[in-house]
């Protein structure tokens, strides 16, 4: 892979264009688990088209774009406090996000042919430095850097607070400034705070919940004493190492043919099919032992999924995502048919009522400030597909690849 070193200006925070309410404003409860305190990080890689922007550069128009979107998404501008209870509210007080304007001399094309994907060289050289990413409180809740390539190319860096936007509210955000830099008026989607909407129930009440949880809701999943049981708690993280394995169509294809149709209930998805995989592959990887539980946690999206009960309006861009688990037994993970294991995923999801996801949220409510998910033996899935650039429209520049790397 290419090697580069990035030529960095000095950080300036952008505040919005024009001046915006000063308010405090209280996070929904699912913004507040624990477990969303971190940043989230995306690298999207554009090329100019022929006449490039009429009358500036990238990097000067994206930081122009940034300031008008901040008008509109003017919480992004704040700084989250902690307030009694754990609580988070963000203080709207307009300091703006963090811009940092870059170079490098290499071209677009030494990263490989369109769309790219992860992995990337030099993912360091792409993002400005945020401090500790799993620090959230009194900083910036939003870091871009611009790196303008040799030729008609540029990549942008995004660091986002999890607490205040999900994958979804990131996206909208950021084609909010693509929106703007191509000399739109306002935004396409509006953005909508809304966070009531998913708040815990007065007082909460915990009627339904899978009893994966139980150990969590009795503090004694995250023991000390219990996390030398499961390799991948007990190994330092920079023991770990990161490997991309790429599955094309005809990979996918393959795949199913492992699986016995009679089995299904209707044919696997790609997700339920490489999750299923993928999990059973990683489990006999670890060599947990044959009466082991393993569990399985992926996120539902709640947008749209309970539409007369729960309206969560276009333009919302909170977290409006609940964790459902699946579990099993290595055993049967590892002896039985593919297709039991693609329908034990699919029962995961179907599972998730609406009653189901007010305890969760009740449940994140009661466990504020602390895990609100299992850890043991547990394989996390996240379906990033909808985290595509493609979406964001500069109309001066394209967009030839990206993603969340590692």
């Amino acid at each position: 892979m290419v090697k580069f070193t990035a030529r960095r200006s000095m950080p300036e925070p952008v505040a919005p264009a024009r001046p915006t309410p000063r308010e405090t404003k209280i996070l929904s409860d699912v913004d507040d688990c624990y477990d969303l305190r971190v940043y989230s990080f995306v690298i999207e890689f554009f090329r100019c088209r022929p006449g490039g922007h009429p009358t500036t550069t990238p990097a000067k128009a994206v930081k122009a774009a940034l300031a008008e979107s901040l008008v509109y998404y003017y919480p992004i501008a704040g700084r989250l406090r902690e307030v009694p209870g754990n609580k988070l509210v963000v203080d709207c007080t307009g300091e703006g996000a963090v811009f940092v304007e870059a170079s490098a001399d290499v071209g677009l094309e030494e990263f490989g042919h369109p769309p790219l994907r992860p992995p990337y060289p030099c993912v360091e050289e792409l993002l400005c430095d945020a401090g500790d990413t799993t620090v959230v409180v009194g900083k910036p809740l939003f870091f871009i850097q611009v790196t303008e390539l040799i030729g008609r190319g540029f990549i942008l860096g995004f660091q986002v607070c999890h607490s205040i936007v999900d994958g979804f509210g990131m996206i909208q955000f950021i084609k909010s400034i693509g929106d703007l830099a191509r000399g739109e008026v306002q935004p396409a989607v509006l953005p909508v705070w809304e966070r009531h909407i998913l708040m815990a129930r007065t007082p909460p009440r915990i009627t339904d919940i899978d009893p994966a949880y139980t150990p969590v809701l009795t503090g004694s999943e995250h023991d000390a004493n219990r996390i030398v049981n499961d390799v991948m708690l007990s190994t330092a993280v920079e023991s770990m190492v990161h490997k991309y394995l790429l599955f094309s169509p005809r990979e996918i294809t393959h795949l199913r043919g492992y699986i016995v149709p009679s089995l299904l209930t209707k044919p696997a998805t790609a997700f339920e099919l490489l999750t299923a995989v993928m999990w059973r592959c990683r489990t006999i990887a670890l060599g947990y032992e044959v009466d082991t539980k393993v569990r399985l946690i992926f996120t539902i999206n709640a947008r749209g999924r309970w539409k007369r009960d729960l309206p969560i309006p276009r333009g919302y861009y909170g977290n409006a995502l609940v964790y459902t688990i699946a579990e099993t037994m290595v055993g049967d993970l590892c002896g039985k048919p593919l297709g039991h294991i693609v329908e034990l995923i699919r029962k995961a999801k179907t599972d998730m009522s609406l009653e189901r996801m007010r305890s969760m949220v009740d449940m994140m409510a009661l466990l504020r400030g602390r895990p609100t998910l299992p850890a043991q033996q547990v394989y996390w899935v996240t379906d990033n597909s909808h985290i595509e650039g493609d979406i964001v429209d500069f109309g001066w520049a394209e967009w030839v690849g990206g993603g969340m790397p590692v």
